[in-house]
């Protein structure tokens, strides 16, 4: 920036414009000639923080006033040097003690203890986030994930600000978040979620399997973790089996992903022969219904006759040694669902031939063997979505059977108090839903809060959790899909 670009005060001094830096480069942090190279990174940190636009200061921001004395303190302070560290400042207590903060993952999918340690943690200020994210697409290359993260931190900001909170105490407080926003390999390897837990000295955070609602919940005793029931873990799984005459290869799937299942099966009717020094002939009926020889001790195919067997039985001869060596292998000591993957004619062929009795009715069609597995699972858990909802459809069944009588309850003065003396078996939760107050329990005395503001709790999150601590089971449900008109419903057990 050359001296004809600045402005002159009174006294003919040369002042920068208003405004960033027009020559700053945040990609290649690069910087105008008066911008030294080693504050540069700090300036980049300042301008991220405290600005919303090119030349916009974030209004949460304190601005001193023009004429206010900055040096009235030095007086106060010359030959007291030697006094008691408690005269240190706020903002240098807070820099020393809590920037060391460093940002700690949490598991995608969370265990039971995982997610109780979150849930029971305690704060005078605890903040959750909750945001939509992309893995992939033109919202990375534009940085939509970490501009809208920075503003969910400015926004807590400006919140804290309104509350009181000191300055310092904020800086440091948010400071690993927005450390967080400057590192480009987290940006640039996400989920479809993200759910972050802040308070002094703790800045954990979770890249979720799934999209949650968008929710910003601060000034809490406690972390907000509802959201987070759609990622505990299941005890649900399934088999994928995909086969065609040249291919056979097995997967294990659950709600969040799929693996390959480590097992060396024959890959075709060639390999079969060749293995086993056998011809079609000698192996055993595609229909058995039992786990016994695969072909008699005379060495004769029973079913088809002698003679060269047609394409079908030497698909059925290899289907035969497929299911030989899962049953084997894998599935014998199993009871979950085997969804089968094929080109349609094959499918009712390895059904005569597999001999696993829990066949999922429903099937994948059309030639997989190259499909990508990350498409074939989506396609899979789609398919096995009426497995992965059994639970749940049979908790809405019985509350429906229940609902004439007072075994069921939609109304929040009887679910809040009945989660905290061990009384809900079913617990079914509106997404997005918010419920403030207060509960008593000593005197089961219940408040309800207009809003967020004042020393009310978060009711929905805590009756989520005290249910699950007293051994119910908790359902996040769309609207839609709730058995009442209301944002909490109940099945009790007395």
């Amino acid at each position: 920036m050359s001296k004809q670009s600045m402005g002159k005060d009174e006294n003919g001094t040369f002042h920068p414009g208003k405004g960033k830096p027009s020559g700053v480069n945040k990609e290649e942090g690069l910087g105008f000639v008066s911008t030294p190279p080693e504050k540069l990174d700090e300036y980049l940190e300042m301008t991220e923080k405290y600005t919303v636009g090119e030349d916009e200061l974030d209004p949460s921001v304190r601005v001193r006033h023009p004429n206010r004395n900055t040096s009235k303190n030095e007086n106060n302070f010359k030959g007291k040097e030697n006094k008691d560290e408690s005269n240190k400042s706020l903002n240098q207590t807070f820099t020393e003690e809590r920037t060391n903060v460093v940002p700690e993952e949490l598991p995608g999918i969370l265990t039971k203890e995982i997610f109780s340690e979150l849930a029971n943690y305690k704060a005078d200020c605890a903040i959750s986030i909750f945001l939509g994210a992309h893995a992939s697409g033109v919202e990375v290359n534009e940085h939509v994930d970490p501009v809208n993260f920075k503003n969910q931190l400015q926004e807590v900001s400006r919140r804290l600000g309104e509350k009181g909170k000191d300055q310092g105490y904020i800086e440091s407080l948010l400071k690993p978040g927005f450390d967080l926003i400057r590192n480009f390999d987290f940006w640039t390897n996400m989920t479809p979620g993200l759910a972050v837990f802040i308070a002094e000295g703790f800045f954990k955070y979770i890249k979720m399997p799934v999209a949650p609602p968008e929710q910003l919940i601060n000034m809490e005793p406690t972390f907000f973790v509802t959201p987070l029931i759609s990622i505990m873990t299941c005890k649900e799984y399934f088999y994928l089996l995909v086969i065609s005459k040249q291919c056979a290869k097995l997967f294990k799937a659950d709600a969040w992903g799929m693996q390959k299942v480590d097992v060396e099966l024959p890959q075709s009717i060639e390999e079969v022969k060749r293995i086993s020094g056998l011809d079609a002939t000698t192996f055993r009926s595609g229909s058995s219904g039992t786990r016994g020889p695969r072909y008699s001790q005379e060495g004769v195919y029973h079913g088809t006759g002698g003679g060269n067997p047609e394409p079908k039985d030497n698909m059925l001869v290899y289907f035969e040694a497929v299911d030989d060596k899962l049953w084997d292998e894998v599935l014998h000591n199993e009871n979950a669902p085997l969804l089968l993957a094929g080109v349609e004619y094959e499918i009712p062929i390895y059904r005569q031939a597999c001999d696993y009795h829990n066949v999922w009715p429903d099937a994948l069609t059309g030639n997989r063997e190259r499909q990508e597995t990350h498409e074939l699972y989506k396609e899979a858990k789609e398919c096995m979505k009426p497995y992965f909802e059994q639970k749940k459809m049979k908790a809405l069944d019985m509350y429906m059977n229940n609902s004439a009588n007072s075994k069921t309850t939609s109304i929040v003065e009887d679910i809040v108090p009945a989660a905290y003396y061990s009384q809900i078996s079913h617990l079914f939760v509106a997404k997005g839903e918010h419920m403030w107050g207060t509960f008593d329990e000593m005197n089961n005395k219940l408040e309800l809060h207009d809003s967020s503001d004042g020393d009310g709790e978060h009711l929905i999150d805590n009756t989520v959790v005290k249910t699950l601590a007293n051994g119910g089971e908790v359902y996040l449900l769309d609207k839609n899909e709730m058995p009442a008109d209301a944002p909490m419903a109940a099945i009790l057990r007395y």
